[in-house]
């Protein structure tokens, strides 16, 4: 049980996750995942145990807890993380075994994008629970498939030998360490879906989350300001890809455009260029945005931009015609032309 993992949540981005967790660990430790979508589960079992190692269909959260000491989570909101982990019947937290040993050892490592407070909140119940230590750990999309994210962590970084703590005692939430054994684990768990090089540390739980929201705060909104300057730039008649080449070599310049140049044409490998094929759904522009402006709000900020950005964002997400595109279709929608 010390070294299965489970993992809840195969959805797009779960699913890829999830393949590279299998790929990489052992053979002979075993998988259990769970999805509420259950065939999902069924088509990740048929893809990957033949070839490397058990993978077993749980029945709940519970179940999963039960066979695995490392749990790996992403799924769409808040609502769902907070029954996963704390369901007095079905979830994680109804696997506590009589073993207190055994329960402080648990990680888990959720990569979900939700509300910063419901993070403390569950990180806060499990730890008072001595079931052991939730991090916060959401990634990027694009480099799920290749194994290459990148990890936001809502933890401390590794913890050395004489800064160890009982798992079970009372720490305010800021100054927990996590134990060495333990961040070993959440060290190789994450090396198995990202880049080593870049796995931050950024403090206490909900910190992950916290600069998350912030990264994604910055390329959905300029995601929706290059829309607009190319459009403008276009119909006031300036060709599109001597407009695209001034912005990329003046103050305008900036990763999204380099890489989603929302017009099509212009950059051959952007989603815009391919038939706007997924990268990021249009209609998760709105969550991301609205989580960030929430935040900034519940800190005294005024998201001014962000505002802005939903009057949009959210019209977008309600528009069949964009629906399960990537969100720099937003460039169509407000009626940008090729």
């Amino acid at each position: 049980m010390e070294n299965n993992v489970g993992f809840i949540g195969i959805g797009a981005m779960g699913f890829e996750m999830a393949m590279n967790v299998r790929k990489k660990l052992p053979k002979a430790y075993a998988m259990y995942i769970y999805d509420i979508h259950e065939p999902a589960c069924y088509r990740f079992k048929e893809q990957f145990e033949a070839d490397f190692g058990a993978v077993h269909i749980a029945s709940s959260p519970k179940h999963v807890a039960e066979n695995a000491h490392t749990i790996i989570s992403i799924v769409p909101s808040g609502v769902q993380v907070r029954e996963i982990y704390l369901d007095s019947q079905h979830g994680v937290a109804a696997a506590k075994s009589s073993d207190s040993e055994s329960n402080a050892e648990r990680l888990y490592v959720e990569s979900s994008t939700i509300d910063i407070e419901t993070a403390k909140y569950v990180s806060e119940q499990l730890y008072e629970m001595g079931m052991g230590y939730y991090v916060d750990a959401p990634g990027g999309v694009p480099a799920a498939t290749k194994g290459d994210l990148s990890f936001m962590m809502g933890a401390p970084k590794p913890s050395k030998p004489s800064e160890r703590t009982n798992g079970t005692e009372s720490t305010p939430l800021n100054d927990r360490q996590i134990p060495p054994e333990i961040s070993a684990r959440l060290q190789q768990i994450t090396a198995f879906m990202g880049d080593v090089s870049k796995v931050f540390y950024c403090g206490a739980p909900g910190s992950g989350l916290a600069a998350k929201l912030a990264n994604n705060y910055i390329s959905c909104t300029i995601c929706l300001a290059n829309a607009e300057a190319m459009a403008l730039g276009i119909k006031l008649g300036v060709d599109k890809n001597t407009l695209f080449e001034i912005i990329e070599k003046s103050t305008g310049q900036n990763f999204m455009l380099h890489h989603v140049c929302p017009v099509p044409g212009v950059v051959p490998t952007a989603p815009s260029s391919n038939g706007y094929r997924l990268g990021f759904k249009a209609q998760m522009l709105s969550k991301d945005v609205r989580l960030a402006a929430d935040a900034a709000r519940s800190v005294g900020l005024q998201p001014t931009i962000g505002d802005a950005a939903l009057s949009v964002f959210d019209r977008l997400g309600m528009d069949e015609r964009y629906r399960d595109k990537d969100g720099s279709i937003v460039y169509k929608f407000i009626g940008g032309t090729e």
